[in-house]
């Protein structure tokens, strides 16, 4: 059997689902309120409703509400002996692995899909904002799902190896400061961090027309932007998966072959 579908079988009543949609529209609902609180309002139009929306979600909710979706994924496994009935199957180890962090990853990029939705109901109904939204934003969000996937592949490995709940979510969380402090420093040295690239990749295009960038250096979304968030976000996972299938192998409890009977007449 898949192991994806397998997984999201198991996710059926899990609260990976609200998860998945109640972040992505509390970034939005936050950044709308802060703007109807602000004298300016939607100066530059969906510029103005955009980046703020997709500043804290970027900078702290999407990589934390990607550990809280991957230790969510492996809960089921750490309970009531799962993790030895999972293990003992024959099933390849990858399998198990890459299932698990496609998972995650397809959730998290449904938050960011979440979030597109989300911004463009608000600028219609709340805001009555003309046309549609600009098309780097739609462009940076295929770069943002891309750039989850390492992330997911991270997490998922800290949520297989600590049976603690919160502690890889904590984890997470201080990473992702860490990384949007180094970004403020130093955004290409940082960008080796997937949490940072994450966090660069919601930046991309949110240079507003009347007022100034983000909080840090975020660039155009072109073709070299693109292909720095590609090509990292396809590296780590790579090496990521590679040391879960290991880690897994030497832990594995599979049951020892049964002994084997005395042949007859022997002594």
């Amino acid at each position: 059997m898949a192991p994806l579908p397998t997984e999201f079988r198991k996710l059926r009543r899990s609260l990976s689902w609200p998860i998945v949609v109640l972040l992505p529209v509390i970034a939005v609902a936050s950044g709308a309120i802060g703007t109807l609180n602000t004298e300016q309002g939607v100066t530059d139009g969906w510029h103005t409703l955009w980046i703020r929306s997709i500043g804290f979600y970027g900078m702290a909710l999407l990589p934390v509400g990607i550990a809280i979706l991957a230790a969510l994924v492996w809960r089921v496994e750490h309970r009531n002996g799962n993790w030895n009935a999972l293990m003992s199957t024959p099933s390849p180890t990858w399998r198990t692995v890459i299932g698990k962090v496609g998972a995650v990853a397809v959730m998290a990029g449904l938050m960011q899909v979440v979030l597109l939705i989300t911004v463009v109901v608000v600028g219609k109904l709340v805001f009555g904002l003309p046309g549609l939204l600009p098309i780097e934003y739609i462009l940076s969000s295929v770069l943002v799902i891309i750039a989850c996937v390492p992330i997911a592949a991270i997490q998922s490995g800290l949520a297989t190896v600590i049976r603690s709940f919160a502690v890889p979510v904590a984890i997470a969380l201080v990473v992702t400061g860490l990384s949007t402090t180094a970004l403020l420093i130093g955004p290409t040295a940082a960008l080796v961090s997937p949490y940072a690239l994450a966090t660069h990749a919601t930046q991309l295009g949110t240079s507003l027309v009347g007022a100034d960038n983000t909080s840090f250096d975020a660039s155009s979304v072109s073709a070299a932007s693109a292909a720095l968030v590609v090509t990292v976000s396809t590296l780590w996972p790579c090496l990521l998966v590679a040391v879960a299938v290991y880690v897994l192998n030497r832990v594995d409890p599979r049951p020892c072959a049964p002994p084997r009977r005395p042949t007859a007449g022997a002594g």
